[in-house]
């Protein structure tokens, strides 16, 4: 079924505003890195300034294919969703560039990236490996959300 045919049903489009909000009240989504045999997917922790991007830290070891792929596509795709019940769930596709970070740049965005989960593991190895940091700026966004019942249940009814 098309996205208009899914709105009879109660899924709703979320405009800019929402997209933000709740990228805003996330930490982790899948970033998708085009490849010669399809994309190469991965779940990501992410920091977002709340307004326009998106930061990476990537943990390295002697050879990253994630971090080839990244310096060879520029362009990715990221998808944050968030499952609380059937009835009930969010997700933004997010489309955008991504820059390496230069280190010396890294102080400046120090408040957005330490306030980024991620799991203790990795904060842990960053401490011993390489680590670069990418900027994911957005440049196209859409996201779609049902926040209600099925069609049929009321709420108050006991079936």
């Amino acid at each position: 079924m098309s996205i208009p045919q899914l709105e009879e049903y109660g899924l709703e489009r979320m405009d800019d505003e929402d997209i933000r909000g709740f990228v805003s009240s996330q930490s982790t989504g899948v970033l998708g890195l085009p490849t010669d045999g399809g994309p190469y997917l991965l779940p990501m922790s992410f920091a977002f300034d709340g307004d326009s991007s998106l930061y990476f830290t990537y943990l390295l070891g002697s050879s990253s294919r994630k971090d080839a792929l990244t310096e060879r596509a520029g362009r990715a795709r990221f998808l944050v969703y968030s499952v609380e019940t059937s009835f009930n769930w969010e997700s933004a596709l997010l489309a955008g560039e991504l820059t390496e970070v230069p280190e010396g740049e890294w102080s400046e965005l120090e408040d957005i990236l330490t306030a980024a989960w991620r799991p203790e593991l990795f904060r842990d190895a960053s401490m011993s490996g390489g680590v670069k940091v990418y900027e994911f700026g957005i440049q196209s966004q859409s996201g779609i959300r049902h926040t209600g019942l099925a069609s049929g249940f009321q709420e108050g009814t006991e079936y």
